[in-house]
């Protein structure tokens, strides 16, 4: 940081970036979150793979898809992803040093944003390198009588490249719900509410209609899959959606937070 900033007290983008990249490097649970999701994936994208049979139907083989299938991880990476980025809002809030950033940079939604673009943009690193190398780990597991998935396919590329970035997409709506809950258990809750939850209450109750349009579903049915699923969202839909949850989530956390004591 210049002598010009701790000059004046003002602070801007750049600052408050690398601040907040310290913090992030400095956490344990970071590094433990993260390493659990390449384990977690990979490993699931395999045994699933492993396990995949070819379709003995025409009507099966319309719509295998084996690429989603090696995704099949990205149901527990969200959650890791999602909780760290929870526990990356309300930490500070826990432990008190929320004070110390906000005295620093009085600009709540400055903090947001920075927090936002470093951990987003560290999400979204490991979110495509864990993707790419689960697709390829486990596209070589599959057995012989299975025709493995190439990047080259159909759409194959694209439902690598955006399951990637749902998992940052999952981990900026878990900062932005600690932002809005400012405590752990309910920003926690509210993540597994519209992760997991509500998808299945809604899918029991009403089919496709309103499930399809939650993140899980979105993820398994629509981003994550080189064949189209009937009755969900198109892929880039379905991105688009998800863009609105982060912005949502987000834009409700930095109102609040300019309206709020520390």
């Amino acid at each position: 940081m210049t002598s010009t900033a701790h000059a004046t007290g003002h602070y801007g983008f750049a600052h408050a970036a690398r601040m907040e990249w310290i913090k992030l490097r400095s956490l344990r649970s970071t590094g433990w979150a993260l390493l659990l999701t390449v384990v977690g994936m990979v490993t699931i994208g395999v045994v699933t793979m492993a396990n995949t049979e070819a379709p003995g139907s025409a009507s099966a083989r319309e719509t295998f898809d084996p690429t989603n299938n090696v995704m099949a991880g990205i149901a527990l990476g969200q959650l890791l992803v999602g909780a760290l980025g929870v526990l990356l809002m309300t930490g500070e809030y826990a432990s008190g040093t929320i004070r110390s950033t906000l005295a620093a940079i009085p600009d709540r939604r400055l903090v947001l944003t920075a927090k936002a673009a470093v951990f987003g943009g560290l999400v979204l690193v490991v979110g495509e390198v864990v993707a790419f190398v689960t697709f390829l780990a486990g596209s070589a597991a599959l057995t012989d009588e299975v025709a493995a998935p190439s990047l080259g396919d159909d759409d194959v590329l694209r439902a690598v490249v955006l399951s990637g970035a749902y998992l940052a997409q999952v981990g900026l709506i878990g900062l932005g719900l600690g932002a809005v809950a400012r405590h752990t258990a309910t920003a926690l809750g509210a993540l597994v509410g519209i992760t997991y939850v509500l998808p299945l209450i809604t899918a029991g109750l009403t089919g496709t209609a309103v499930a399809r349009f939650f993140p899980t579903m979105i993820a398994g049915n629509s981003v994550g899959v080189a064949v189209p699923v009937a009755d969900m969202l198109p892929p880039w839909a379905g991105f688009g959606m998800l863009c609105l949850y982060v912005a949502l989530a987000l834009g409700t956390g930095a109102w609040l937070l300019s309206r709020r004591d520390a």
